[in-house]
């Protein structure tokens, strides 16, 4: 075991880690989905315990640069890029986080991000979201099925923004919610009218119009969120008041595309 300098902060030794890391990164050394180097090398290459090798380790996979693999290894993350699950989940239980405050986050975001789609999408996103649409039709009896490919829509329009940045944001906060809304989706009833709306927008989308796919995204988010209010069980989550001329649409059941 190579030997640690006793007068080190661990906080030191866990940088270390992550800047060695980065570089290799940096340098192309190590590409998404590339498996990490063995403990034992990258500790002795670092001149640290392994025990703070895997703090260090630790820390890059709660910042979502890693994933664990049980029985396999460690992995540079090769999926879409996202902060940490885990932190917001604790941010959300030391500051208290209301349901209504992540569909408000998600309205401002994901209207955006719809609009950027819009001008920026490349024609693999348009077929990569025109197929999650129609499985949402074939699966709208099976709510769980449904949930997963509604997720997928909304990563595929954050990817094809162009803005790697706002798409790590937006999974983060749309993941958090679906590990929240997995118990929940069996009750909903209303699937096929929320295909039609991820149909709507994608159509604006598909045909390059801004201001419409901001719309009919914002329009879907404030729709699903009082239709998903119903799904929790007690008293529904409320917003603060809006101002006059800025009440929210209700979900009746009928189609709102």
């Amino acid at each position: 075991m190579p030997r640690q300098r006793q007068d080190e902060p661990d906080n030191d030794r866990t940088m270390k880690v992550v800047d060695h890391i980065r570089a290799m990164i940096e340098k192309g050394t190590l590409q998404a989905g590339d498996r990490i180097p063995p403990e034992r090398e990258l500790a002795r290459t670092l001149n640290i315990s392994r025990a703070s090798l895997r703090t260090g380790l630790g820390y890059l996979v709660a910042m979502g640069v890693m994933k664990v693999r049980h029985g396999v290894g460690t992995f540079i993350a090769d999926g879409p890029a996202r902060f940490s699950n885990a932190s917001l989940g604790l941010m959300g239980a030391l500051h208290g986080f209301q349901f209504w405050q992540m569909f408000e986050a998600r309205l401002i975001m994901e209207g955006n991000l719809a609009a950027l789609a819009a001008e920026r999408g490349k024609e693999e996103h348009h077929a990569a979201l025109a197929e999650e649409v129609l499985e949402m039709y074939a699966v709208a009896d099976t709510p769980g099925d449904f949930l997963k490919h509604d997720v997928r829509f909304h990563r595929i329009i954050a990817q094809a923004s162009g803005n790697p940045i706002l798409a790590a944001l937006i999974e983060t906060v749309t993941s958090a919610m679906y590990e929240k809304r997995k118990d929940t989706v069996e009750r909903a009833d209303y699937l096929r009218e929320m295909a039609e709306m991820h149909r709507e927008i994608f159509r604006a989308i598909h045909t390059r119009n801004p201001e419409e796919a901001r719309k009919q995204m914002e329009n879907h988010l404030r729709v699903a969120e009082n239709a998903q209010n119903m799904e929790i069980p007690g008293p529904a989550e409320k917003r603060p008041t809006p101002r006059r001329g800025q009440l929210p649409p209700v979900f009746n059941g009928g189609s709102s595309a």
